[in-house]
């Protein structure tokens, strides 16, 4: 190997290396050679879905899709979760452009020491109905925090939106993150934030590792987000919940957003015996992926 191939060539470094072989050109002239043989300046392209490969993966979708539909026709809620990037709050540039007169002065560096805090943006997705729910958190991204905002949803929308007699809802979620298919602390805390809580049975199905883009809540809802508060910096928490709630779409998008400033520290353990006291069902297809949690004892009275 030689270092010559980690060298980048640009237009004048190639001129300068035709020149000193006896061909000396210009460097429009190589612009114009390069594009004429197809070539031209690119970014990285995000097209391979890393550790997604699990031989599981096809029979996955499959099943995601075999829910959805069964839900669907029973006119159950269908919930796409997961969270979305954290973000400083506080005069930091954001990402995209804005129509202005003057460029917006922001901070030359991003130290999380000049932030206001930082807003860790849970989102709860009802597909059946377009509609939005942001549960914005000051602390922790972990497994109560994430049960606790579809909690929010049930309380805030879903009893609004679905029949009275609605005791059963599809969670679509990746399988890392706060709402991880591994970890203890989320079976934990939906048995007994949503399930004992309400009287609802949760059916949980996990996207595989690796495929988290195909969560329905990462197009149809998130980004919409980044495009509305595209090039304005998120100054204050106000501003923060108002783009939220301000982002709409054609086809009738809307999202409410709460603010929750609750402590959820990380790290919280899930002992062997709790384990054994949660009513999880695993499915005959990809267990590790679905399973479904039932109340343990029926509620009596209104949450």
């Amino acid at each position: 190997m030689t270092g010559q191939k980690w060298v980048r060539s640009s237009l004048r470094s190639i001129r300068d290396r035709l020149a000193a072989v006896g061909h000396p050109v210009s460097s429009p002239t190589v612009g114009r050679l390069l594009k004429d043989l197809g070539y031209s300046l690119r970014v990285n392209s995000k097209k391979i879905e890393a550790s997604s490969n699990h031989p599981d993966r096809d029979q996955q979708f499959d099943y995601i899709a075999v829910q959805r539909a069964a839900f669907s026709v029973a006119r159950l809620p269908i919930l796409s979760v997961d969270t979305k990037k954290k973000e400083l709050v506080g005069d930091f540039k954001n990402a995209g452009q804005a129509w202005v007169l003057e460029p917006t002065a922001v901070n030359v560096h991003d130290f999380p020491g000049d932030a206001l805090g930082r807003a860790v943006p849970y989102g709860v997705y009802d597909l059946a109905n377009n509609r939005g729910l942001i549960s914005v958190g000051t602390s922790g991204d972990t497994p109560a925090f994430a049960a606790d905002a579809i909690a929010a949803w049930w309380q805030t929308e879903g009893r609004v939106t679905y029949p009275a007699d609605t005791d059963h809802l599809l969670l679509l979620a990746d399988a890392g993150g706060s709402n991880s298919c591994r970890t203890r602390a989320w079976k934990e805390r939906v048995q007994v934030q949503v399930c004992d809580r309400f009287g609802l049975t949760v059916t949980v199905c996990h996207y595989p590792t690796g495929c988290s883009k195909w969560n329905p809540i990462e197009r149809k809802l998130f980004s919409q987000i980044s495009r509305n508060w595209a090039g304005v910096p998120l100054r204050t928490w106000e501003t923060l919940l108002a783009f939220i709630r301000g982002t709409t779409t054609a086809p009738g998008l809307t999202v409410q957003a709460i603010f929750q400033d609750s402590d959820y520290p990380t790290g919280q353990k899930v002992t062997d015996a709790e384990m054994a006291a949660l009513r999880v069902e695993p499915h005959a297809v990809c267990p590790q992926w679905n399973y479904t949690i039932r109340p343990r004892t029926p509620v009596t009275t209104p949450a």
